[in-house]
């Protein structure tokens, strides 16, 4: 059966690109029903597209390994997903005089959203404008449409981030991909649409995504976003430190993922085997040594994490606690480290129930729970429209009417009359002679 009506979505990450098609019911709970992995390590750097050519071929090839599974159908348009180190919140405020007599509208309200999106800070683009507050005549309002005032202030927390963050998103699927693009979407923000409750917004949290090229941090207080901010450290330097025991880079990671842990246990003196350098062969490491490794570099990462929470000023009043996720949170021991530290609740982030209806295995999988907030936030229909076959009509043949009565037999045809020839050259010729002889015998009559 070839799909008619999807929704796409690609999330780029640091480590693979994860493609992912779901169609949405009516109540909005959504129906996952093709996904695809491709390795984005070559392309993709710290949250960022660097390699625009080669991003292209892999969307490429991502694109194509749907359709495979879609029944025929063809992917037109896909929702993007970005982060990135330069990805971060700001604060912008967009103030309007209504006058004595004035009242706030929806069309009042939609010219501020539009005004604050419309800002261009220094070196900066804006991507997207969240979590509003309103003023009336310096009083607070959440709910502003209807009631009369002076001035109306709308307060705005912008994502914002480098140009080149959404240029080169845009120059390696639309334009060499040539694939269009439904929407680019903040993914830390998507993600937390779908793990995080209302309850959890509006008692406090701080969601932690510990992805391979950085770490994303996002606060909610009151129901509203309060900070977003992004520590360029990620997974891929946890490994990358490894490689020091003399291992190569696969198999740090292989080590890693099975063996690490984010707290060193002094006493263990367990030898684990690993694989030589030259591939052949294997040896022995210390349990001991592998994890201080990893014990240093992660405590790193999470004091940055806690120096940028502690800026928020909410460190002792986030009710919910801490949501961890992305593949990092994996490491054995991550939650214990956290709470000793920050003497708050820690649990995995886990999609929303009601959320996905069909395919929930697949959203619960933290590699993919981005993806599931960007078809989340899809709107828009991401099938291409293909047009029917219509057989061609044959022709049909005109046929000569059919006269009553008996057939007449054909006439035969006319001859043409025959043109009469006249006399050749030698009968020309003969004829002279004969008459040149008589008129000679008729002279000697006359002589007579």
């Amino acid at each position: 059966m070839a799909y008619t009506d999807f929704i796409a979505a690609i999330d780029l990450g640091s480590s693979h690109m994860v493609g992912m098609v779901g169609t949405k019911s009516p109540t909005g709970a959504l129906s996952i029903i093709a996904y695809e992995v491709e390795n984005s390590a070559t392309c993709i750097r710290r949250g960022c597209v660097y390699n625009v050519e080669e991003t292209a071929n892999k969307i490429k090839r991502l694109i194509l390994k749907l359709e495979n599974k879609l029944g025929g159908a063809r992917i037109g348009k896909v929702y993007v997903g970005i982060g990135g180190q330069s990805l971060r919140s700001i604060d912008h405020t967009v103030p309007r005089i209504l006058g004595t007599d004035g009242v706030v509208t929806e069309e009042v309200i939609s010219g501020l959203y539009e005004e604050c999106r419309n800002y261009h800070p220094d070196m900066l683009d804006v991507l997207a404008a969240v979590s509003p507050t309103y003023f009336l005549d310096d009083k607070p309002e959440p709910n502003p449409v209807g009631i009369p005032c002076t001035r109306i202030e709308a307060r705005y927390k912008l994502i914002v981030g480098r140009p080149s963050l959404k240029r080169y998103v845009i120059n390696s699927i639309a334009d060499r991909a040539r694939i269009e693009i439904a929407d680019i979407v903040v993914s830390p923000l998507a993600l937390a649409d779908v793990v995080l409750t209302d309850n959890e917004k509006d008692l406090g949290c701080a969601l932690i995504g510990f992805g391979a090229g950085v770490t994303t941090l996002t606060v909610y207080k009151a129901g509203q976003l309060v900070n977003l901010s992004v520590i360029p450290f990620g997974g891929h330097l946890i490994t990358r430190d490894i490689t020091s025991l003399h291992l190569v880079e696969a198999e740090a990671e292989r080590v890693k993922l099975t063996y690490g842990s984010a707290l060193m246990e002094k006493d263990n003196d367990l030898s684990i085997q690993v694989s030589s350098a030259d591939g052949m062969g294997l040896r022995e490491i210390k349990l001991a040594d592998l994890n201080n490794v990893i014990e240093a570099r992660m405590k790193e990462i999470l004091e940055n994490v806690y120096a940028r929470l502690e800026a928020t000023g909410l460190m002792n009043s986030l009710g919910a606690g801490i949501i961890i996720t992305g593949g990092g949170a994996a490491l054995k021991n991550l939650p214990e480290v956290i709470r000793e530290r920050l003497k708050m609740d820690v649990r995995y982030s886990a999609v929303r129930k009601g959320i996905v209806e069909s395919g929930e295995m697949i959203a619960n999988n933290p590699e993919y729970a981005v993806a599931v907030g960007l078809l989340a936030r899809g709107t828009i229909n991401c099938a291409l429209y293909i047009p029917p076959k219509v057989d061609p009509i044959p022709e049909k043949k005109i046929e000569e009417p059919i006269e009553d009565g008996p057939k007449k037999a054909p006439e035969p045809p006319k001859k043409k009359p025959e043109k009469k020839k006249g006399p050749g050259l030698f009968g020309r010729l003969t004829k002279g002679i004969d008459t040149f002889g008589k008129s000679l015998f008729d002279d000697e009559d006359d002589i007579k």
